[in-house]
């Protein structure tokens, strides 16, 4: 009886691994544009981007799909119709839709989720998906590959800015520390009302600062 139940147990545990076997395999870990299996895995459905270290997988050129991903854009050009997301382009194919490398000259109002900076000759352009993008009227356009692109180098990002260093404040009628602490935070509370404030961080310091004026500190 303990045999029989062992048989049964270890059925169910195969089953279930071949059933998360096959929808990893449909679904590919991850959704257009996003990181999806190890690079190890091996799926027909999905290719790996690599080049200029994008690393990320994508739908392979020709696959058929049932629907498009939510968040589909639809994009008229040149009498054809075009649907995009997340890096990745459609086509009607009958009553589904196919993957295909997107045409020359199309303008895609955003780039995808994740892409690849290069400077080539100067000028910035984006990498995603085998697909080169240019800043245009309306977005990006998809162009051909630039000059030079094949020894390109990925731009890293820019370091983020330093933070402002915070300002000293002189009373000049004599406030105590206490008073004083309580005025900055009347002036950081005020700040935050004025146009653009929570935006722009100058706006936010020259609020704070013509505050504190008001109120009988020099701002240095």
């Amino acid at each position: 009886m303990k045999t029989l139940q062992k048989l049964v147990t270890a059925g169910l545990v195969l089953a279930c691994m071949s059933v998360g076997a096959l929808a990893q395999e449909r679904h590919g870990h991850g959704g257009p544009g996003r990181p999806g299996p190890a690079p190890g895995y091996r799926s027909p459905h999905w290719q790996f981007d690599n080049r200029y270290h994008h690393d990320h997988y994508y739908p392979s050129r020709g696959y058929v799909a049932a629907a498009l991903p939510g968040g589909s854009i639809s994009i008229g050009f040149r009498g054809g119709s075009y649907f995009y997301q997340g890096g990745v382009w459609f086509r009607p194919y009958g009553p589904r839709y196919v993957v295909i490398a997107p045409p020359i000259g199309i303008v895609v109002p955003l780039l995808p989720p994740a892409y690849t900076t290069l400077y080539i000759g100067g000028a910035p352009y984006y990498y995603a998906n085998g697909a080169y993008y240019a800043t245009a009227p309306g977005g990006y356009a998809v162009v051909e590959p630039p000059p030079g692109a094949d020894v390109a180098q990925p731009t890293p990002p820019p370091p983020p800015p330093k933070p402002e260093p915070d300002p000293i404040l002189y009373p000049r009628n004599g406030q105590s520390p206490a008073q004083t602490e309580a005025d900055r935070q009347e002036c950081n509370r005020w700040a935050t009302t004025q146009p653009a404030a929570m935006a722009d961080a100058s706006v936010f310091q020259r609020a704070v600062a013509a505050c504190m004026d008001g109120r009988g500190y020099t701002v240095r």
